[in-house]
Parts: C-alpha cells; sequence; structure tokens
C-alpha cells in the first residue's frame, strides 16, 4: 500500500503538469480497497531537504483516493507560501504523505500539565485559540525539538503572541504513519 500512495501522488502532480490523466480512481480501489476508506492525509514536498509544499487535512472527510489527489495538487500548485511546482522541479522532487490518525483533545490545567500530556517526537498538534488555528506534523519535532520551541513556532504560524498559551487554547494531539 505504501508505495501505491507515494505512487499516486507522484502522478498525481505528474498528470497536473505534463496534462496527462491521472490514475483511475476506481482502479485504485479495486486493487487496494485502502484507498476507498476515509482517511485524512498530508502530503509533504521537498527539493534537496528543503519544504516546498506541505497541505493536508486535520479530519478524514473524503476516502484516501480523493484526499490524497486533492492534498498533492495543492501542496505543488496551491500552497500559498511558495509559487507552483515547475517542470524542472518535478524532476528533484521528495514526495512524503502522513496518514494521520483522528485527533485528541487534551484535558490540561496548565502549561506545565500540557508539557506532561504530549509526546514530543510523536504527537502532532492542533493549537485553536478565537479564529486562530495551526498544526505541526509530528516531523516538525525534529527541527524543533524541545516543548517550548515548538510550541513557539506553532504560535507564530497561528498569527498569535508568544504568551498565548496562559489563554488555554484548545490543544489536540494526533499521530501519523509517515510514508515516503
Amino acid at each position: 500500500m505504501k508505495k501505491q500512495i507515494l505512487e499516486l501522488a507522484r502522478k498525481t502532480i505528474q498528470a497536473q503538469l505534463f496534462q496527462e490523466e491521472i490514475p483511475l480512481k476506481s482502479e485504485f480501489i479495486t486493487e487496494n480497497p485502502i484507498f476507498g476508506k476515509s482517511r485524512a492525509t498530508f502530503v509533504t514536498l521537498k527539493i534537496n531537504g528543503t519544504l516546498r509544499g506541505c497541505i493536508g487535512s486535520l479530519v478524514a472527510h473524503r476516502d484516501l483516493y480523493d484526499d490524497l489527489v486533492s492534498n498533492s495538487i495543492n501542496a505543488a500548485f496551491k500552497d500559498p507560501r511558495f509559487m507552483p511546482l515547475s517542470k524542472k522541479e518535478f524532476e528533484s522532487l521528495d514526495i512524503e504523505v502522513s496518514l494521520l490518525s483522528e485527533s485528541k483533545p487534551i484535558s490540561y490545567e496548565n502549561i506545565d500539565d500540557l508539557k506532561s500530556k504530549v509526546a514530543v517526537g510523536v504527537d502532532g498538534i492542533i493549537l485553536k485559540l478565537d479564529s486562530h488555528q495551526a498544526t505541526f506534523l509530528p516531523q516538525v519535532w525534529e527541527e524543533l525539538k524541545d516543548f517550548e520551541s515548538f510550541f513557539g513556532h506553532l504560535l507564530h504560524k497561528a498569527g498569535l503572541p508568544m504568551n498565548s498559551l496562559e489563554q488555554h487554547p484548545l490543544i489536540s494531539k494526533y499521530q501519523v504513519e509517515k510514508i515516503k
């Protein structure tokens, strides 16, 4: 299944770049029934180890085939942080797909309690406060190795001040199966 997931992501991006057809959904689901089951995915694109696009779904709201196709296209061509992927960049593209578990809210009393309930290096985090929201996949722990750095950058990504954890935002955690 892992090979087919990466193959579908790559072929979807290739089809968009070169005006080709993407693999047929019915064939993928017939050969691999998992593609018909509801799943949330993130597609992360890198070139020479540098982020080139990352788009995904936090909640499983469509089947794996549709979620993967949509997030592959969006990561390559619609991530607002980057220009659309070029044909030349496609040659050097590394694709990673994360299959997300269902997120679970963390009940916590204070920042120290929150720290004790977050598994560094394992948990992806969703942070919500008022109209602000951001997430980091568990892979972000590889670069931001401690709680303070991870949450500081997550707050910044959400457009919130660094002291916003004191306002007790909603925090949920999830895990991923990483495919690359």
